[in-house]
């Protein structure tokens, strides 16, 4: 097992849809140390699928982790097997997605009743990728179960049985009937105090935080008292909030990257991806910039015209620095 990988002191969340490998080059610009999270893969797209649809990734996105969801030790293991080639530095198993498609599967969210198959399932993972850390996302509960002691047991037993040591903690309960996705992420309360309680309780674990949090304010405070911290939709939506992450959590001196070196390197990263093929288009790479300029003069412009669907049509990376010269256009600040 690989013991010199950076802290997970901040890490971006997997997000569905989202959290691609597109949008892994923008962060990695963004942020040098910050941890990089795959959207949640199912373990048998990867078995049974095209590997490289599923696990291809860039060279500079390390440190980077695979979310497996999966609950069948033997197809976890494998594709475990495969990721670890493709230099993964973690494989994380999701047990804290609600969503109805993943329930019907009988894994996510659904995991937290099943310890022991948990158990199973991570040291499959481990014993098939050994030079791979194998880390489990969970939530403080499922339905009516909203006392503390059952997430402590939870992760007690998981440190008993396996090898896994960093527990990533979503500090909402996951509600399987009566809510969308959307509702599990907003409406079952925050309960930072059981995450807290847990770094108490397993001092020698990595215990990291996630849900609800937003400012960098919000992820000092909780540094305090656990690990680390995960944000998962405002880094999608305001991803620059990354900038000056290395400075504020890593003691990283060197300067954050300037707006216009970052839209250079996604027009010149573009231009790659297209001419590599594999059916890669800008839309592909662009839907995930459209938060770059958030709060700033020209947002509207830089949005509009990487929405634009004729203007995307001809499928020139140029299109990214011509949304740029609007917003120099329109906020004086970025002006030469």
């Amino acid at each position: 097992m690989n013991k010199s990988l950076p802290s997970r002191r901040l890490s971006v969340a997997p997000m569905l849809d989202w959290t691609d490998r597109h949008y892994r080059y923008m962060a990695r610009q963004i942020s040098r140390h910050t941890w990089l999270y795959t959207e949640m893969i199912n373990a048998g797209a990867i078995i049974y699928g095209d590997p490289e649809r599923f696990l291809l990734k860039n060279d500079c996105e390390n440190p980077v982790a695979l979310q497996l969801g999966g609950s069948e030790p033997q197809a976890l293991a494998a594709a475990a097997q495969k990721a670890a080639a493709w230099h993964y530095d973690e494989i994380n198993l999701n047990c804290g997605c609600p969503s109805p498609r993943v329930q019907k599967g009988a894994f996510g969210a659904c995991l937290m009743n099943e310890t022991a198959l948990v158990a199973d399932c991570l040291n499959a993972m481990q014993d098939a990728a050994p030079e791979c850390v194998v880390t489990v996302k969970h939530r403080i509960g499922v339905d009516k179960q909203t006392d503390y002691q059952v997430v402590a047991d939870f992760v007690g037993t998981l440190r008993e049985k396996t090898a896994c040591r960093t527990f990533i903690v979503h500090a909402r309960n996951a509600w399987l009937n009566g809510l969308s996705p959307k509702e599990n992420r907003e409406i079952p309360p925050l309960k930072y105090d059981y995450v807290y309680r847990l770094k108490q309780e397993f001092a020698d674990l990595e215990i990291i935080i996630n849900g609800g949090i937003k400012t960098n304010e919000e992820i000092a405070l909780h540094l305090n008292h656990v690990d680390g911290v995960m944000i998962g939709r405002e880094c999608y939506h305001n991803p620059m909030i990354m900038r000056d992450w290395d400075n504020l959590f890593y003691s990283d001196t060197r300067p954050a990257i300037e707006y216009e070196e970052l839209v250079l390197r996604l027009q010149d990263y573009a231009a790659v991806q297209i001419a590599a093929g594999r059916g890669t288009i800008l839309r592909h790479m662009v839907r995930h910039y459209l938060g770059l300029m958030h709060g700033l003069k020209g947002a509207r412009q830089w949005r509009r015209m990487l929405s634009d669907a004729q203007l995307l049509k001809p499928n020139r990376p140029e299109l990214i620095a011509q949304a740029w010269a609007q917003v120099v256009q329109a906020d004086g600040r970025f002006a030469s």
